[in-house]
């Protein structure tokens, strides 16, 4: 076989392979967020080169091309993003000093059994994120969205790492999300019980999307929410709740008197249930919520000794009294869309590597790089609309493997700058 010599020749002209990134920074400009950042962060100390919308344009970007961390600025993008008109581009230390300088101190919060445990709650970075999600309309005022509620484990070998119910070290930060938009979080040590301070982190995650004109219709929450003075929270502050029943022995005892006459049969994902509902007395008696209690058949096919058949059986607490069993059921089921969010965090916007040592930097951060997965949202659903291949619900990597990889080239030219792609697919109509 013939072998053929491969002639290489380099250009000096300034090409970037992140030709996208340029609408990414366009946007966050044009959408408003830049203008919204400064105005709620206010002014950096005097003498600050960058302003708070400077650094954070960075840290999106960061992501927007793949990196993890801001050192990747520094040692991969820093060319890449200073061809930019109008960038200003921080070194990463001035982009970690700003997490430390957004951080607020922890709180500490004592549980019913005298035990404390540190929280950290960033109440204007919270409201910030709100804002944001209203000013690219992700969210309307006077409009009324599900909410869900989760503690996540955020695995780290952190100094202040405290062990998990998983037998791992790191946080049990509480995360409030409405659709795929992260819209509260507050960090908690990663051995704090769940129910310990859920109440009040409830109360001002409500009262934040509130006080900004967003209301709630329905709140869905695991076990971890099943406690007197959660309900309580959530009754109050959304039109209905589902929230997974612990089991406890009186309960067990009415399940087991349930007549079998008020057993439906009902199919839920291709599965096979009996359903019924229960006057729920435990320890709201005035309240009269619905107990919906669906059992499904054990797959060992064992009769349990105590309900003497061979069901599993799982208990919701509602106050909707309208819904069928099957609907509230399949209604609680869907907020496992919900917590494919934390997946997306972990793995495309930075929870998995966690900057800096302390809980309440680490939280600045989480707090940013929710934002950064909103705009993302924000950013895709656009795009989506031009580029066939790309869907507003493709993940960070496809996206950047189809949108933000792309040869490009800022020049100047009759007094303007101009953006020119090498290729042929739709760019222009989204700078149009």
């Amino acid at each position: 076989m013939k072998s053929f010599a491969t002639k290489v020749v380099n250009f000096s002209q300034s090409i970037t392979p992140y030709g996208g990134i340029s609408y990414v920074n366009s946007q966050f400009t044009h959408s408003g967020l830049a203008q919204l950042i400064d105005t709620e962060l206010g002014i950096r100390s005097n003498g600050s080169v960058y302003s708070h919308s400077d650094i954070f344009r960075n840290w999106y970007n960061i992501f927007f091309c793949g990196g993890e961390c801001a050192e990747d600025v520094q040692f991969h993008l820093q060319n890449t993003l200073k061809q930019i008109p109008h960038n200003n581009v921080p070194s990463s230390d001035t982009m970690l000093r700003e997490i430390k300088s957004l951080a607020v101190e922890n709180t500490q919060v004592v549980s019913t059994s005298g035990k404390a445990y540190q929280f950290n709650i960033n109440e204007k970075l919270n409201k910030l994120n709100i804002k944001s999600l209203i000013l690219t309309g992700q969210l309307e005022k006077g409009k009324s969205y599900d909410f869900d509620y989760d503690n996540q484990i955020i695995a780290h070998e952190k100094f202040d790492a405290k062990k998990t119910y998983k037998m791992t070290t790191g946080y049990f930060p509480g995360v409030a999300t409405i659709g795929n938009m992260i819209v509260h979080i507050e960090n908690r040590d990663g051995n704090a019980n769940v129910k310990t301070g859920q109440a009040e982190t409830l109360r001002r995650a409500y009262t934040s999307l509130e006080s900004n004109g967003i209301t709630v219709n329905r709140s869905r929450m695991d076990a971890g929410s099943y406690s007197e003075d959660i309900i309580k929270v959530a009754a109050e502050h959304s039109k209905l709740f589902y929230i997974r029943a612990n089991k406890c022995l009186s309960l067990c005892d009415r399940i087991r008197e349930i007549p079998k006459e008020d057993w439906q049969n009902a199919e839920i994902n291709f599965k096979a249930y009996k359903v019924a509902s229960l006057v729920f007395t435990q320890f709201l008696e005035d309240r009269h919520y619905r107990l919906v209690v669906m059992g499904e058949k054990s797959s060992d096919r064992q009769a349990d000794l105590f309900f003497g058949d061979n069901c599993i059986y799982r208990c919701i607490l509602t106050n909707d009294r309208e819904s069928s069993e099957q609907e509230v059921i399949e209604y609680y089921n869907q907020r496992g869309s919900s917590e494919q969010t934390f997946d997306i965090q972990n793995n495309d916007f930075g929870w998995g590597h966690l900057p800096c040592s302390d809980m309440h930097h680490n939280t600045v951060y989480m707090i940013l790089t929710a934002m950064i997965k909103n705009f993302y949202n924000y950013i895709v659903s656009k795009v989506s609309k031009v580029f066939t291949d790309i869907r507003p619900t493709s993940r960070l990597k496809r996206f950047i493997f189809r949108f933000i990889s792309v040869p490009a080239r800022w020049y100047y030219r009759g007094r303007q700058w101009t953006l020119g792609f090498y290729s042929d697919r739709p760019y222009a109509k989204l700078f149009a």
